[in-house]
């Protein structure tokens, strides 16, 4: 009985509501889109229908006679864990849908439901593949290469949060590819065929970061010269990407939880409110718990965009995917640069599985390319790859990723120091964001010390 497969007949939308005219309506709206409905009362003529049809979607309501919506989104996700389910939860129950959430819901809906919140769930919802459909994740290009146990458990968790709508928090240090993970959320997801918009909250100015995220309207400040939509608006459909979220300034994060709890946004200079409808994915190589009870982000904020937290392991826990990473992206130089494809010497291979990588996989495609550079033939050894010299910044490195949040002597100016800012300057072609993030420090802080040594 738990194969969908050999159920009766099959309908679209089951709809879970003890309320008559909440199910009318919600039949309506749904016969209006083209979609066949069932409707329950109760979790038992709920149970009751989905043992014996099959369903594309189930919409429940939170408050049931003889039970809870969660009861059904348990059962669910245990017997027919490929359906996906939406809850309906009174106005102001967040903690309760963020409930629903963490157990496995597609996404959820509040009352008074509104048709066109409604039309974009199921829409998202209706566009899911079936768990037996291969699907492949666009992850810009890149994805997770390995076959350790970390990044396969990483792998099946990514898999498991691109079937629902849950904000995720994904937290690793510097160069451990949260960027492609999300993207590949998304592509993996209903929203593949939406935008992904990914944006680095330390490198936006706070004076412009209302316009950045919101939009402005033509004239609402000096040099508004045209209307411009904001972040919000060009992730419309699909997934917005926070990385770096603990950057941004206490008083953008009240605008920013706003605009996530009400699914719309006001540009600077409008007098009414867009609606957006967007998944919000958010990533920080620093620990948002601490900075929560630092009184340096919103804890309110904090339980919006962590309903879920996925960490993805540093590549020193993970020494066995060296050979395979190191592979790829020497195939991947070899076809950029159009030159011969190089290999790594067994002392190679041994000197970069025994090395920290503070850097992550981000200073291993740095390391590569510059090996590539140096080496004379066709093989990469251990002279090559240069990772003794840099044997003392990495320890320091390794002391900054012990903390979420580095603490930094201002009066420091260790010829060391400057090394450490002027190496992570060079590998990332003087981006001081990305130099600030593979120091584990933030955009102030690096700003600091290059005026502090006259290179600003």
């Amino acid at each position: 009985m738990n194969d969908r497969r050999s159920r009766g007949a099959s309908v679209d939308v089951l709809v879970v509501d003890d309320e008559e005219d909440i199910r009318e309506l919600l039949e309506l709206s749904l016969l209006r889109m083209g979609l066949g409905c069932d409707t329950a009362g109760s979790v038992a003529e709920a149970r009751a229908l989905l043992d014996s049809r099959r369903y594309r979607l189930c919409l429940t309501d939170m408050r049931l006679p003889d039970g809870d919506g969660l009861e059904l989104v348990e059962h669910i996700q245990s017997q027919l864990p490929g359906l996906p389910v939406a809850v309906i939860t009174a106005f102001g129950s967040i903690e309760t849908a963020i409930r629903a959430l963490k157990l496995g819901a597609f996404d959820f809906v509040t009352k008074p439901v509104e048709l066109q919140a409604l039309r974009e769930l199921v829409t998202h919802a209706l566009r899911l593949q079936t768990a037996d459909a291969p699907v492949q994740a666009n992850g810009g290009g890149r994805t997770l290469i390995g076959s350790s146990a970390a990044l396969a458990q990483l792998r099946a968790q990514v898999e498991k949060l691109a079937r629902n709508q849950a904000p995720v928090f994904i937290h690793g240090e510097s160069g451990t590819g949260k960027e492609v993970i999300a993207r590949m959320i998304h592509g993996l997801g209903a929203r593949a065929a939406g935008p992904f918009v990914p944006v680095n909250c330390g490198a936006i100015s706070p004076e412009l970061m209302e316009s950045e995220f919101f939009g402005h309207r033509k004239g609402s400040f000096t040099g508004a010269a045209t209307d411009k939509e904001g972040l919000f608006q060009a992730a419309n459909g699909g997934t917005l990407f926070l990385d770096e979220v603990g950057e941004l300034p206490l008083a953008m994060q009240v605008k920013l939880l706003r605009a996530i709890q009400e699914r719309a946004v006001r540009p600077v200079g409008a007098h009414a409110e867009v609606a957006v409808d967007v998944r919000i994915l958010s990533a920080s190589h620093q620990d948002l718990g601490k900075l929560v009870a630092e009184n340096r982000f919103r804890q309110d904020l904090y339980f919006r965009i962590n309903v879920i937290t996925l960490r993805v392991p540093p590549l020193r826990e993970r020494p066995e995917d060296i050979p395979a990473l190191a592979e790829h992206v020497l195939a991947r130089l070899a076809d950029r640069e159009g030159g011969p494809r190089r290999r790594l010497s067994s002392a190679a291979v041994a000197a970069l599985q025994q090395y920290a990588f503070p850097g992550n996989v981000r200073e291993l495609e740095n390391l590569l390319e510059r090996a590539c550079a140096l080496c004379d033939g066709d093989e990469i050894t251990a002279a090559d790859v240069d990772l003794y010299p840099s044997e003392g910044i990495t320890q320091s490195l390794m002391g900054f990723h012990a903390a979420s949040e580095p603490e930094f002597d201002p009066e420091a100016d260790s010829d060391d120091e400057r090394i450490r800012v002027l190496r992570a300057l060079d590998e990332t072609r003087w981006n001081r964001s990305a130099a600030a993030r593979k120091l584990g420090m933030t955009l102030r802080q690096l700003r600091y010390r290059l005026q502090k040594w006259g290179m600003d």
